[in-house]
């Protein structure tokens, strides 16, 4: 785990006309404040990553397909500076991943279907408040996006 990140298991409810997915309430533990909700959809295997925000916390949520979301803590007075940690989100493990600022962040679609990302953010999109890394060649995150075989 990295230090500030919160995984929160979600509920669906679901009856013959469909489905309700709660994401985040005013009154959850992890909520802070609001800033602004936007979806992102990512086609099968893109990698969208890395970046970080330097103000907002970020609460993310899959409602369709799945993500691998790798988190990068290189917070420099962070216990848990130098980890990276993995988190599988979507359909199969409906949660909410809360992510703190100054964690590096980014996902890649797994499966099949294009995913849709909602995010919960604290504050609005400004410009100049998000830093960005190349996914693959950026000499601070070593990270292989590959599938892993057991």
């Amino acid at each position: 785990m990295i230090d500030g990140v919160i995984v929160t298991p979600l509920k669906k409810i679901t009856d013959e006309r469909g489905t309700v997915m709660h994401m985040l309430r005013k009154d959850s533990p992890v909520f802070k404040e609001f800033g602004e909700i936007y979806f992102s959809t990512a086609y099968p295997e893109v990698i969208k990553g890395w970046h970080l925000h330097t103000k907002m916390t970020l609460n993310y949520a899959v409602v369709q397909g799945m993500i691998k979301l790798v988190l990068y803590d290189d917070r420099k007075d962070s216990k848990t500076k130098g980890k990276l940690m993995e988190v599988f989100v979507g359909e199969d493990n409906y949660c909410l991943v809360t992510i703190p600022p100054n964690v590096w962040n980014g996902y890649k679609t797994i499966g099949i279907k294009t995913a849709i990302v909602a995010n919960c953010s604290t504050h609005p999109h400004e410009i100049g408040e998000m830093k960005r890394l190349d996914p693959i060649k950026n000499g601070v995150i070593k990270y292989n996006w590959k599938i892993k075989l057991s």
